[in-house]
């Protein structure tokens, strides 16, 4: 087989499309055959072949392991060839090849993960014995294969993976220990000594990789490392390894000699200290001062920067935070409850070792020194200022020195308030005035005493008169035109969107809205109008904001940041220009109107433009979601926009849909919310649908309003074309749907009943036989029992025929010694028992008047077996919805009359097409157009009849006389 693979796996990197595919899907037929794997094992360890051959077996190989190497796969692995694999991959440890070599240790740690140290007993002993031989080339692939191979035993979370793991630590931590401190002892003498660079290069990289071995050992292979003298020395060593790693760094720099490994290897060092600092905390404990000096030393101090690097600067001030935001080291965890004395212990070194002084110099410099922006920042600023002004967001902290500094500078300034406060008040106080345009380090100073006051607004807000200051010099300063001076009239903007939700007066917004229009002239400079544009959302996202007051800055606000739209050019820029200005519709609602013509006119083009930018898309139908609310029955205007963009968010084959199918489906549900009447492109849009429901139940909920909306948009075209197959398709998904699913769906189809019920009854017909059976069997959740109830109601009342042709079928599903008249009585058992448990006074009188109509005309006689219950249902449900008004006459308060706005919904603000539509059908249900009283009469009236008087009197004297004197209250017989 050997040689057909090796031909396959040649046509396999061909750059012939045809070869290439034709080799694929053979190679895919061989998956499951045996001996494929043992053929690829030959071809990778043939050096003779072709690196991109061998390359191409051993990912092959890896596919292999991750489809079919457990035991339960499917088309697994043979045991033979799979022993095959574990005997032969630890002889070939002489890849000369690094790219490959590195691919052949993830291979044997995907197999590790699997099978050892139960099926594979012998790796982990091989693999420390090539380490111990002198071939250099075999011991560092041996060691780049243990690191993999610990990284993917460490990563099992079932307690006997750990437990294994850490049976494993046990047995090599110290090997692995000082053969790491025998490698790092050889680089730093050679480095010193000023050894041949390769030689160097080589001990280092082992020295790495043991570190790497090491910090997995030690982070999961232990449940408590103070209990190992070996990990606790470790720890201890990591601190001067790194002191002696960053000098010898300086040496090797000032020879002209850069490597990349050392500086992994000291970061990889306090990786280490955080990765144990993080999930053994209270091992830690006693590092806390050891650990908070060397941060301090390196990040605080003249002497100590000189030998520190970015990344390595980054990782210290995260090591700091984790100590000041551990949860288990938090002051506020100290109480009289406290009995853990490492929980006490560990806040009376943080408190030790933070004393007022150094906390004093932490704040200064990473004010005057992180804070300020570098010539870097500038440079970018003036050649790429989109590029500049994006927010690092997310985790940035964990790799960027600005966020990282910022994200300290809040972690210690909340925790120690009240030393912090002052010491900021003070520099502020020393920077407030504004200072001399040309002099760029007062500015860039400024600039950061600034960001300071922004970011810990909330832990000021007793401390600074921020209204004083902005009506003051804040102001001011945003006059001043000189082109240094750009940089303080952005943070101005920046601080004053900080701080205006936490103390800004609301008689000085209108102030506010002035200044930040003056910084969005176009102008400005860019930064700042970005910068504008962001304080004025913050501005407006506030609960005490007037729309009223706002409006006479509409106009100039929503033109100008549309104008910044038009001009910026990269996709996060524009999203967040157009968030702002979709969050400014918002807010402001239908006053938006006179202002949207050339917004609505530009998003066409904007959504062009930004076909390979799905947020972008995300955030234009965010937009257009706003604006179709805003514009209410004006929106048509945006149909044929809406219509393409819900078209392409919610067609499942469309490549983007995944990103745009949340928001699209809320602009669909908005467009048929808002359409005035059916159109064509409206009514075609629903071809998506059916893909949408088979797809998942993530997003039913809104499926099933944006279907209910077509029902009531167009019933007759839903009833005839459309409305079958949503049925179907909710017919074999209503089993599998949780009961709050199922609520939905059959809200659904009560819908379909209410808005035309002989119509709706015909459609759901498929349906009612599964929601009878319901009912019969005892729906076990209250809210679908109810719907279930409302819906066998809704049919009774509105399509007795179907209504009796269920109960038939009914009848047959149980059985053929089930008669229908026992299907009935059944189902009215249960109803009569169920509906004490309906909360909804609506629901009730639907209940009570399905029930009114079972005492008529063509009920069988199994009905008046529970004549005293259904009588005591109805007489319950008219002392709920009845009030007596002025002459004492008894009024049913569900009851609608014809008036435009009846009592119930007065204060009900009719802000869409489809409320209305909501209202027009609630006036045509029967639970608001008949009375429940005088139906119960009517139909006492003509069971009377029926039965004649003398059964009638004995039916009411089944009656409890609580109830019957109750009856009296309503109906006179």
């Amino acid at each position: 087989m050997d040689a057909a693979v090796i031909e396959v796996l040649r046509q396999a990197v061909s750059q012939d499309p045809d070869v290439l595919k034709s080799a694929e899907q053979t190679l895919k037929q061989w998956e499951t055959q045996q001996g494929f794997y043992i053929a690829l094992y030959n071809v990778l360890s043939n050096h003779s072949l072709a690196v991109e051959v061998r390359w191409i077996a051993i990912v092959y190989l890896k596919i292999g392991v991750e489809r079919y190497w457990r035991k339960n796969a499917p088309n697994s692995i043979e045991d033979s060839e799979k022993e095959f694999l574990r005997q032969h991959l630890l002889r070939n440890f002489e890849e000369p090849v690094n790219p490959l070599a590195v691919q052949l240790a993830i291979l044997i740690s995907k197999i590790a993960r699997y099978d050892c140290p139960k099926e594979w007993s012998t790796l982990v002993p091989t693999l420390l014995e090539i380490i111990r031989r002198e071939n250099s080339l075999a011991q560092r692939q041996a060691l780049l294969t243990l690191h993999y191979v610990v990284k993917a035993l460490a990563s099992k979370r079932l307690a006997d993976g750990q437990r294994l793991f850490r049976e494993l630590t046990a047995t090599m931590f110290n090997f692995i220990l000082n053969l790491w401190n025998t490698y790092t002892e050889s680089f730093l003498i050679m480095a010193s000594n000023g050894a041949d660079v390769n030689q160097i290069q080589e001990a280092l990289e082992k020295a790495l990789l043991l570190l790497r071995i090491l910090r997995q050992l030690i982070v999961n292979g232990f449940s408590k490392p103070s209990e190992s003298q070996d990990a606790m020395l470790f720890l201890k060593v990591v601190f001067e390894r790194t002191r002696t790693c960053l000098e010898c760094r300086k040496t090797l720099a000032s020879r002209g000699v850069q490597m990349d490994a050392c500086d992994k290897f000291i970061i990889h060092l306090t990786k280490v200290l955080i990765g144990v600092l993080e999930t053994h905390p209270f091992c830690y404990v006693e590092l806390i001062p050891t650990s908070l000096e060397f941060s301090v030393f390196y990040c605080f101090t003249e002497a100590g920067q000189a030998l520190t690097f970015e990344k390595f600067i980054i990782q210290c001030l995260n090591l700091t935070k984790h100590i000041l935001l551990s949860t288990y080291y938090r002051p506020a965890k100290v109480s009289e409850e406290t009995k853990d004395p490492l929980v006490l212990r560990a806040c009376q070194l943080k408190q030790e070792f933070f004393t007022p002084d150094i906390l004093t110099e932490i704040c200064s410099r990473l004010v005057t020194h992180y804070f300020i922006l570098t010539p870097t920042d500038l440079e970018m600023w003036d050649t790429h200022p989109e590029s500049f002004i994006v927010d690092d967001g997310g985790e940035s902290w964990k790799y960027s020195l600005r966020p990282c500094t910022e994200s300290l500078f809040l972690a210690i300034f909340h925790q120690f308030r009240d030393v912090l406060a002052s010491v900021l008040v003070d520099l502020m106080k020393q920077h407030h005035q504004p200072v001399d345009p040309n002099n760029l380090h007062a500015i860039l100073v400024k600039d950061a005493v600034y960001r300071a006051v922004g970011l810990a607004a909330f832990d000021l807000y007793d401390e600074v008169n921020f209204d004083q200051w902005f009506s003051t010099t804040l102001k001011e300063e945003l006059k001043v035109r000189s082109n240094n001076y750009r940089i303080i009239r952005r943070r101005v903007c920046w601080l004053i969107g900080q701080w205006t939700n936490i103390k800004l007066s609301t008689g000085l917004r209108p102030e506010l809205y002035k200044v930040m229009i003056e910084a969005l002239n176009p102008e400005e400079d860019l930064g700042v109008r970005l910068a504008a544009s962001n304080a004025l959302k913050l501005a407006i996202d506030d609960f005490q904001f007037n729309p009223e007051e706002f409006s006479h800055f509409l106009e100039p606000v929503f033109s100008l940041l549309f104008a910044l739209l038009k001009e910026v050019n990269e996709c996060d820029t524009k999203m967040h220009v157009l968030y702002v200005l979709s969050f400014i519709i918002e807010r402001v609602g239908s006053g938006i109107k006179p202002h949207v013509g050339a917004l609505s006119l530009y998003l066409p083009e904007l959504w062009q433009r930004s076909e390979v930018y799905n947020m972008l898309r995300c955030a234009i139908v965010s937009t257009l979601i706003q604006l179709e609310k805003a514009l209410g029955s004006e929106s048509a205007i945006l149909e044929p926009l809406v219509v393409g963009v819900v078209a392409l968010s919610c067609d499942v084959n469309q490549e983007g849909h995944v990103y745009l199918v949340e928001e699209g489906l809320e602009l669909w549900l908005a467009l048929l919310e808002n359409a005035p009447a059916p159109t064509p492109a409206i009514m075609d849009l629903f071809r998506n649908m059916p893909a949408l429901l088979d797809k998942s139940t993530e997003n039913l909920r809104i499926c099933l309003y944006i279907i209910q909306a077509y029902v009531l948009l167009n019933p007759q075209d839903f009833f005839t074309y459309r409305g079958s197959m949503v049925i179907e398709t909710l017919k074999t998904l209503l089993s599998d749907l949780r009961a709050d699913g199922r609520v939905m769906a059959l809200r659904l189809f009560e819908m379909c009943l209410r808005a035309s019920p002989q119509q709706g009854a015909e459609l759901i017909k498929p349906i009612l036989l599964k929601i009878f059976e319901s009912v019969y069997n005892g729906e076990e959740y209250p809210m679908v029992m109810t719907m279930n109830l409302s819906i066998v109601a809704r049919v009774l009342l509105g399509s007795r025929d179907i209504f009796v042709q269920v109960i038939s079928d009914l009848a047959q599903n149980i059985g053929t010694e089930t008669r229908e008249e026992v299907v009935l009585g059944k189902m009215i058992y249960k109803w009569i028992n169920g509906m004490p448990l309906v909360s909804q006074t609506e629901r009730r009188k639907l209940l009570a008047l399905a029930l009114c109509f079972l005492l008529g005309a063509n009920s069988p006689p199994t009905v008046l077996e529970y004549f005293s219950h259904i009588i005591a249902n109805i007489v319950e449900t008219l002392n709920d919805i009845t009030k007596y008004d002025n002459m004492g006459y008894p009024v049913d308060t569900l009851m609608m009359t014809d008036q435009p706005s009846p009592s119930q919904y007065e204060d009900v603000d009719y802000e869409t097409e489809h409320a209305q539509r909501q209202k027009r059908l609630a006036f045509s249900d029967p639970v608001h157009s008949i009375s429940l009283k005088d139906t119960l009469q009517s139909q006492l009236i003509m069971l009377r009849s029926i039965v004649g008087d003398n059964q009638f009197d004995q039916l009411m004297l089944t009656l409890n006389s609580e109830i019957d004197e109750q009856l009296k209250d309503y109906i006179s017989l």
